[in-house]
């Protein structure tokens, strides 16, 4: 998975193409025709050529589709940029070979690892989140007939996207698997129950990512929970082939994120990072939420046949025994099957995947 800095150089008979406001259509020279856009009135007397439709506006509650591509192809690049109010109520959804169910279908926010509608400076190899909302991803989404990108506005107002997905054509995905990810939140977790990261996937493939937007509902240390993966029939065993350590071990930390005489920790690295950290501000947020990502780009994990992978929420209570959690979790996983379609759980509603506890207008 990671790019081979030695072929740089090497000279390939693909075709770059683009797909943005400006070129709803992605054709060689089909750049900067708009005469009509988001941007007309301020380009009023510049002519055809300036920047006359740099995003979009999608209703409330409707599908506005961002990208349609028909031909063999691989997606390299997406930038993306909406306001943050967006990004839990924009969904982003990716349609492999004309099918009707979607293989990506995840937050706006949580697929660029800014789960709370806070920015975080994210600063990974996969995915980079930037000053203000500069949302891209560089996971590469190869597809042998067709491609099609959605995004839908789940909430009661206008939604204004910027956005540019580059892909290439004329290119080998012979043998390539789909790029799928799939969402999921326990808001809160049941009591005795572990979190579904994924759930029942059939196919062969390999996993490559997790991003979790964690909230914790209880005082004191929170992670101690082992991340757990079944791999071709373990379900059937009852016991992983893969079982983690604890939460901060598999996001690459240690000793709770806690440096002495700082606290919790960010960082963000090109594989695995903590760039989210919001604290308690004595008024609305009166939880501790953190944001951690993991891409299995060195190490992808393969499965032949299925997959279920889930995580534990356990934190400390008296007598040095593990306290089982109730917390609120999100969690988006990544992954590349042998097929366009997988098992997935069933969408959350607008109100359930609200960020609750955020800072509110002063009432008059």
């Amino acid at each position: 998975m990671s790019f081979d800095v030695g072929r740089l150089a090497a000279l390939r008979d693909v075709h770059t193409r683009s797909i943005s406001p400006e070129n709803f259509g992605g054709a060689k020279s089909g750049g900067g025709r708009a005469t009509e856009g988001t941007g007309a009135a301020c380009a009023a007397g510049l002519g055809q050529g300036w920047k006359v439709s740099p995003s979009v506006d999608v209703e409330a509650r409707s599908v506005f589709e961002l990208a349609s591509i028909d031909e063999p192809g691989r997606i390299t690049h997406i930038w993306l940029t909406t306001h943050r109010d967006n990004w839990r109520s924009l969904v982003l959804r990716a349609y492999w070979e004309g099918e009707d169910a979607p293989a990506i279908e995840v937050p706006l926010g949580d697929f660029f690892c800014n789960g709370w509608g806070t920015f975080a400076q994210v600063s990974s190899a996969m995915i980079a989140a930037n000053p203000h909302g500069g949302f891209n991803s560089y996971w590469p989404m190869p597809f042998q007939k067709s491609a099609r990108l959605t995004v839908e506005n789940l909430a009661d107002q206008t939604a204004t996207v910027y956005y540019q997905i580059t892909y290439e054509t004329n290119t080998d995905v012979a043998g390539s698997g789909y790029l799928h990810a799939q969402y999921r939140r326990s808001n809160p977790l049941p009591s005795k129950a572990t979190h579904p990261i994924l759930t029942g996937v059939d196919g062969k493939g390999h996993y490559v990512g997790t991003y979790m937007a964690w909230g914790v509902n209880s005082p004191g240390w929170w992670g101690e929970g082992e991340i757990k993966f079944y791999i071709d029939g373990d379900l059937e065993e009852g016991f992983p082939t893969i079982c983690g350590t604890g939460t901060e071990d598999y996001f690459g930390g240690a000793w709770n994120f806690d440096v002495p005489g700082r606290g919790y920790t960010e960082y963000s690295t090109p594989y695995l990072g903590m760039p989210q950290v919001l604290k308690p501000d004595g008024l609305y947020r009166s939880q501790q939420r953190f944001g951690m990502y993991r891409w299995h780009v060195a190490d992808p994990i393969h499965f032949h046949e299925n997959l279920t992978v889930d995580i534990q929420a356990l934190g400390w209570k008296a007598g040095h025994r593990y306290r089982l959690l109730q917390d609120d979790i999100s969690s988006v996983a990544l992954f590349y099957l042998d097929r366009p379609t997988a098992n997935r759980p069933e969408f959350p509603s607008a109100e359930d995947l609200e960020v609750a506890g955020e800072p509110m207008e002063p009432m008059s």
